[in-house]
């Protein structure tokens, strides 16, 4: 490609941006989760994992949990909770009832900062039971600092 095609594409791109038909995330919309064979937990928030180790389905969970991560999560956190910095990286996460407490008031509440939605309130949109899942496949790929 010469330099004056590259400059044109660039500015093309930028063209884009600006008028707002590139944007970094789009309006998505959250996908259901099928929690099929995992323990329907009502609706009152539990305050731990339910579906932590030793939990009997809890290799379910986790496959559950993967596959609503990719579907809804990762988008902003990062393919296997990786984050490239738009977000946190939840593969750090404590493992314990410490992190189940920060997690499950984030996804109940989101995160606004100046009137901006940084995280959107999950729980509106997903099944506690998908959530607990998504907690335990991020659990599964947990990492020390």
């Amino acid at each position: 490609m010469n330099k004056n095609s590259a400059l044109r594409g660039l500015a093309f791109l930028a063209g884009l941006t600006l008028s707002g038909i590139v944007l970094a995330h789009g309006d998505v919309v959250p996908q259901a989760v099928n929690t099929e064979g995992l323990e329907q937990l009502g609706k009152e928030w539990r305050d731990e994992n339910p579906y932590r180790a030793p939990y009997e389905n809890h290799d379910l969970a986790v496959e559950i949990g993967s596959s609503a991560y990719n579907q809804n999560c990762a988008r902003c956190h990062g393919l296997e909770a990786k984050s490239g910095g738009i977000a946190p990286d939840l593969r750090y996460l404590e493992t314990d009832a410490s992190g189940d407490e920060w997690f499950k008031e984030r996804v109940i509440n989101g995160a606004v900062r100046d009137g901006a939605v940084y995280m959107p309130k999950m729980a509106d949109f997903l099944s506690q039971e998908a959530l607990w899942a998504i907690r335990t496949y991020l659990e599964s790929v947990h990492v020390d600092e």
